[in-house]
């Protein structure tokens, strides 16, 4: 721990550049460290717990932050980065944007159930767009403008979050999404309306907000705008300058914050703006840092991210500090040590991982960790490196034993991924000449099938925990899942679904799966992420080379093919959204790492069909997810993606039918990649945006078989046949009819099974309607 350094001391002789150097924090994860958020949110959705104990719950889990944060030596210590579900969700509830569907009224408070309710919908009014937030996995609720919008200070939770703290001793930094990222993320539901035109009004309730949060005493008030590292629109520079000009002078010190990546073309309107101080995330944007450091005045704050936010290896903190005291020298200012971005995309703690390999440990830092790296950085930076060399000498020794270990390399891998010629990712056939081949699996028009995994119940969930106890048997616990494939085969069959899935029982995630089976991947038991609202995942760690030891997924496919005559998809997770869904190594390039998974994945799938398997699905939903925030930068990642991919699904011959899965992306702009997977049939989400995704591949002319969502699984409500029907005729306007799936926009077991009984019962009533009327037309 480190005592915080200060902020209005005289310049030492290590900084005497610097009138001072502070750590600074962007973000904390907000879930807890054993998930305490995530329990008591559910409770409440239940009905099991009030509004009252979920408040309660929350305020815990502030204080204990704050605090923390203070004792491990951060000097700026965020506020308002707490959300029950999502930030840019906490946004709209701020700015009075709720969509009329739910029925709130301006001026009046909006409560717990209306926010849950925008993000997860009622029975009769569907919930908001969901997705991902730039490129992490992490996602966010889309706002919605239209031409009745009107913009409203609803809430003061910025202003309580600041008290709050406040009355614990603790000065914090409020943070709020900027206006220019909150109208840019956002969609216009009104035909025409550009979101640009909402900033006038916007920027009233932006004002009024700093306005009182300055008048209460804040000095210093946070801004994320990362849109500014991405290709503006046409407009947005202009609104940016607008925007900073009218908040300014009404304001705290605004510490504007950017992220996920380089300014690039927007340097010189970043440094033109009139705030306080600049964040600039030095891990992703390299360029920047020297050029706006030149160009930032002696009265502005320089924010340097030196400890990575989005992943969990510990920072080599000898060669990060010396790149600090460089960067440092380009500015005649303040500066802070931060972190890259919000500590929100990684663990909590990882002091409680008793159950990891102690070497391996010794190489991660989690959110609490990063705390020490960043106040070790300020304090080496501001009283000198002889001050925590200690820490110095810790953290090299842990990188040359990471640099050094015979664990993150294996030569036979490296070897095959060498040998491998053009034709390994490249189908036998043309997608005519194959669907030719695949007739015989008999499938009528409009094929209904479902994502792959079905509901995971208390009692799923029960055995499996007993299972890993030792309170139930390996061979007992084979009995139970068998038992719950069968019933859900013929659950499926019942329902007269035409393609079918065994419902993944055995599986906890659909990327940890994999990983446990995979060399190269280590687990933790606590390295718990927010992925939206209450959902969370626990990310695999990549940390050597990948390769797979035996089949993982054949004996259970097998099984459920032998229940049945009708055709059983084969499920796998595909290499780029197991990289994308994992904390990835970093001493290697990330496409090296997904070129050894997709050839791990292919391995797998040469022996599903072996096994007799005619139809094998590897789904990607992450593609878009990683794709470069700046055009620049994307057809690179896309060539290397795509390759990845068909890497892993070309081995099969013309009559086995390889499905991909996407959920929650624009595709708009990775048609052409999408495209050049060249998998038979591609299931996409579509039923949250009523089918206005699915244009993209009318467009674009989509040359195989698509399967829109027409069930948005996410949201807690059953929709009606005749509403499913609906979005089948909206999609067959698109899409001829013959290159039609239908399907949910994703697994099922989240949900419970009357739902989902039902649910899928009013799909096939839908699409054999449908057939009918489609046939007769």
């Amino acid at each position: 721990m480190t005592e915080p350094t200060s902020p209005t001391s005289p310049a030492s002789p290590n900084a005497k550049d610097q009138k001072s150097v502070r750590s600074a924090v962007l973000g904390f994860p907000r879930i807890g460290a054993r998930r305490e958020l995530k329990f008591a949110a559910e409770a409440f959705w239940r009905g099991d717990s009030d509004a009252e104990t979920l408040d309660e719950t929350a305020a815990q889990l502030r204080t204990r932050h704050w605090i923390a944060q203070r004792q491990r030596g951060i000097d700026v210590i965020p506020s308002n980065d707490f959300s029950f579900y999502d930030q840019m969700l906490d946004m709209t509830a701020l700015l009075g944007a709720i969509p009329q569907r739910f029925g709130w009224q301006p001026a009046t408070p909006i409560d717990h159930a209306t926010y849950f309710a925008c993000a997860r919908g009622t029975d009769t009014a569907p919930a908001m767009e969901m997705t991902k937030w730039f490129d992490t996995n992490y996602h966010y609720i889309v706002p919605e403008f239209d031409d009745a919008t009107r913009f409203s200070l609803a809430r003061t939770t910025p202003l309580d979050a600041w008290q709050e703290a406040r009355a614990l001793g603790i000065t914090t930094r409020p943070v709020l999404i900027g206006p220019l990222t909150f109208l840019l993320l956002g969609k216009s539901k009104s035909d025409g309306l550009d979101p640009l035109s909402l900033l006038p009004q916007l920027l009233e309730v932006y004002a009024d907000l700093l306005g009182q949060l300055k008048k209460a005493g804040v000095d210093w008030v946070q801004i994320d705008e990362p849109i500014l590292v991405t290709d503006l629109p046409a407009g947005a520079a202009e609104a940016f300058k607008q925007t900073y000009a009218a908040l300014a002078p009404v304001a705290p010190k605004i510490m504007l914050t950017t992220y996920f990546g380089s300014l690039g073309d927007n340097q010189e309107l970043a440094t033109g703006l009139p705030v306080a101080g600049l964040h600039l995330d030095c891990l992703r944007g390299t360029d920047d840092v020297k050029v706006v450091a030149s160009n930032l005045t002696a009265d502005q704050t320089l924010s340097l991210g030196l400890v990575d936010g989005r992943n969990i290896w510990r920072t080599n903190l000898s060669p990060t500090l010396a790149r600090a005291k460089e960067l440092a020298s380009h500015h005649k200012g303040d500066i802070e040590i931060a972190s890259s971005c919000s500590l929100l995309h990684t663990p909590v703690d990882v002091s409680l991982e008793s159950k990891l390999d102690l070497e391996l440990k010794s190489w991660l830092a989690f959110a609490t960790q990063k705390l020490d790296e960043i106040s070790t950085l300020a304090r080496g930076l501001w009283d000198g490196e002889e001050t925590v060399a200690a820490t110095l000498r810790a953290s090299t020794e842990a990188a040359t034993t990471r640099a050094n270990s015979k664990h993150t390399y294996n030569p036979l891998v490296r070897g095959r991924i060498a040998s491998l010629d053009a034709s390994a990712t490249d189908r036998k056939s043309p997608f005519a000449e194959r669907q030719k081949a695949q007739a015989d699996l008999g499938l009528p028009p409009l094929p209904t099938t479902t994502i792959g995994s079905f509901p995971q119940t208390a009692e799923v969930r029960k055995a499996r925990v007993a299972n890993k106890r030792g309170d139930l048997s390996d061979a007992d616990y084979r009995v139970f899942l068998e038992r719950e494939t069968e019933a859900t085969i013929r659950k499926q069959e019942a329902l007269d679904i035409d393609v079918l899935v065994h419902g993944e029982f055995e599986r906890t995630d659909m990327v940890e799966y994999f990983g446990e089976q995979l060399d190269g991947f280590a687990f933790t038991s606590n390295g718990w992420v927010q992925s939206y609202g209450s959902r969370c995942v626990r990310p695999p760690v990549i940390f050597g080379d990948v390769s797979r030891p035996g089949p993982m997924t054949v004996d259970w496919t097998k099984y459920a093919q032998s229940l049945t005559d009708r055709p059983v998809k084969g499920m796998l997770t595909g290499p780029v959204t197991i990289l994308q869904w994992s904390f990835v190594r970093d001493d290697q390039s990330r496409e090296d790492t997904c070129r050894q998974i997709g050839l791990a994945i292919r391995d797998e799938v040469a022996d599903l069909e072996k096994a007799g398997i005619r139809i094998i699905q590897i789904d990607e939903p992450a593609l878009r997810e990683g794709l470069p925030l700046r055009k620049a930068d994307q057809a690179d990642y896309l060539d290397w993606a795509v390759n990845c991919f068909r890497l892993s699904g070309s081995p099969v011959e013309d009559a086995t039918q390889i499905h991909t899965h996407m959920c929650y992306s624009e595709f708009n702009d990775i048609m052409e990649a999408i495209a050049a997977f060249d998998a038979d049939v591609i299931s996409i989400e579509t039923s949250r945006s009523d089918m206005e995704l699915l244009a993209a591949f009318g467009d674009f002319h989509y040359p195989n078989d698509i399967g829109p969502g027409i069930w948005d699984i996410h949201a807690p409500r059953v929709p009606d046949a005749d509403e499913i029907e609906r979005l089948i005729s909206k999609a067959a306007n698109v899409i001829d009819p013959k290159h039609l799936w239908i399907n949910p926009d994703c697994g099922l077991k989240t949900r419970g099974w009357p739902e989902v009984e039902t649910s899928l019962a009013n799909m096939v009533t839908a699409a054999k309607a449908a057939r009918t009327r489609l046939g007769a037309s």
